[in-house]
């Protein structure tokens, strides 16, 4: 069934919650996609959707250089809701009245209902909502009526007389609006009147058909790193094309304690894949000799790994296409330089092989968010130490050793951080954990073991909590779990006299070390 039949389109007036519009949007089985806020009506026209969402702003839409949308989207007879100052820019552009708040309301609020409606069914009066807006709407325009206020803000939620233009101005997408949901799922079933296509199954059909029609019968060529990414990828294009999908796993010397291993029992041994395992080992070591700088080692990665891919994919010959794991995210970023969101960085498996290699880029995974990845690979079967993975480094352990590599300081920091997995990865208590991982510093200090004075390494522990990477807070682990991993670094890697704990939270810090 074609979910795209049921586009809800979201306008990006530069909110930092827009991204979760569309997550909360898709978790109620309905596709979306975010556009930069002045996305052309014709384009609009053409793409057919069934709803218009207009997201929140830091900007006053009586800034001379308030972004604003195109008009005329108003009279395409397609549902639209603005939330916060897509309502603001609504009561504007309908001659309303908009003003800046004496007092600023942020956070907590209680709503109360004026009038009955579809869109606030199964919300009551005294419901918490969200707020955050400096601005407020001071009156409606002419044809819309008022559902609900809040103690500071006479108009929380309005419609037109018709039932076509819905505006609120709490934020029904964060979790502090505990009933938002319930207002987003009356939104898109009950005034834009979809069936609700979207979900995990329906993807896999749609992406196997799209890559076999795409494909036909030319070989795919997958860089399968073991990372919740490109398995997927993997295990999408395998589900579609067989093994006309050929994979190259390359050990680059910096993996985790037996991740080589790992990856080819799951993909080679259990699932099937026609995959090559190519130990490169020695030659990233070689290459890391006397490298201290992050971004050196950074590069020397990058370099190399794209030699020996080449490599490689020239020997399987006949090969028109390369897989990437490419998420929506990264979409959005790419598309942001034409609205107000900031653009950060984008992720990429393989940068800059298609150039090189002149394949053609399939990226099946482009539609998708991180945690529906997660569910897709789940029900494709990929077991959960692939599809629960936390985020790892493409420069892997390289970039958490401190200084220089060696074996034998890899083999320290392989060590210590299966020991973190073991406690904190692998525990289902930890699964809020958004990375936990050991960082060989290139200090030593003194201890003592048995009756003898040692001169050994430091481990550092980093344990975050966080949605999205771009900020992070350390995770408050109970002091006894923190025990266990200390003792056990120090009673089991040979060469560690002590642990320390990474306290300092993103901004300012960074999650990694370099």
């Amino acid at each position: 069934m074609d979910y795209h039949k049921e586009l809800i389109l979201i306008l990006d007036f530069g909110s930092q919650y827009t991204q979760l519009i569309a997550r909360k949007t898709r978790e109620l089985g309905v596709y979306c996609e975010i556009y930069p806020f002045n996305m052309e009506r014709e384009k609009i026209i053409a793409m057919k959707p069934k709803g218009i969402i207009l997201s929140g702003g830091p900007k006053s839409v009586n800034e001379d250089d308030a972004p604003v949308c195109d008009k005329g989207i108003y009279n395409l007879g397609i549902p639209i809701l603005g939330i916060c100052y897509g309502l603001q820019l609504t009561t504007l552009f309908f001659g309303g009245k908009v003003e800046k708040s004496a007092k600023r309301e942020y956070g907590k609020a209680h709503i109360s209902i004026d009038k009955k409606d579809k869109f606030l069914e199964g919300i009551k009066d005294g419901d918490i909502v969200w707020m955050s807006h400096q601005d407020k709407v001071l009156k409606i325009p002419k044809g819309f009526v008022t559902l609900a206020h809040s103690d500071n803000s006479p108009y929380a939620a309005i419609r037109n007389e018709k039932g076509t233009i819905y505006g609120v101005q709490f934020h029904p997408e964060v979790h502090h609006t505990p009933k938002g949901k319930t207002i987003l799922k009356n939104f898109l079933y009950k005034i834009c009147g979809v069936k609700g296509l979207f979900s995990p199954k329906s993807f896999i059909e749609m992406a196997t058909k799209k890559i076999r029609d795409e494909v036909g019968d030319e070989i795919v060529v997958c860089a399968l790193s073991g990372g919740v990414d490109s398995s997927v990828v993997a295990a999408l294009i395998h589900k579609a094309i067989g093994d006309k999908l050929r994979c190259v796993f390359v050990n680059n010397g910096v993996l985790r304690k037996d991740e080589g291993q790992e990856v080819m029992e799951i993909f080679k041994d259990r699932l099937h894949m026609n995959l090559k395992y190519v130990d490169a080992e020695e030659k990233f070591l070689k290459a890391f000799r006397g490298v201290r700088d992050p971004e050196k080692k950074r590069k020397i990665i990058g370099r190399l790994f794209i030699k020996i891919f080449e490599e490689e994919a020239r020997t399987i010959g006949n090969v028109h296409f390369l897989a990437q794991g490419t998420l929506y995210p990264d979409v959005i970023e790419s598309v942001s330089h034409k609205g107000p969101s900031a653009v950060i960085k984008s992720h990429h498996n393989v940068g800059g092989l298609p150039k090189r290699m002149k394949l053609k880029l399939i990226e099946p995974l482009r539609e998708l968010f991180k945690d529906e990845v997660r569910i897709v690979g789940k029900e494709l079967g990929l077991p959960d130490n692939i599809v629960h993975r936390q985020p790892f480094p493409g420069p892997g352990l390289a970039i958490r050793i401190i200084g220089d590599i060696t074996k034998e300081r890899l083999q320290i920091l392989q060590e210590a951080d299966s020991i973190v997995r073991d406690e904190v990865e692998r525990n289902p208590k930890f699964k809020h954990i958004w990375q936990s991982f050991a960082i060989l510093i290139p200090v030593k200090t003194v201890g003592v073991m048995g009756d003898e004075r040692t001169y050994a390494n430091v481990i550092a522990l980093r344990i975050v909590e966080s949605e999205d990477a771009m900020t992070a807070d350390w995770a408050r682990i109970p002091y006894d779990t923190l025990d266990i991993v200390a003792r056990r670094i120090i009673n089991e890697v040979p060469g560690v006299n002590r642990v320390v704990y990474d306290i300092s939270s993103k901004p300012p810090s960074t999650i990694e070390w370099e």
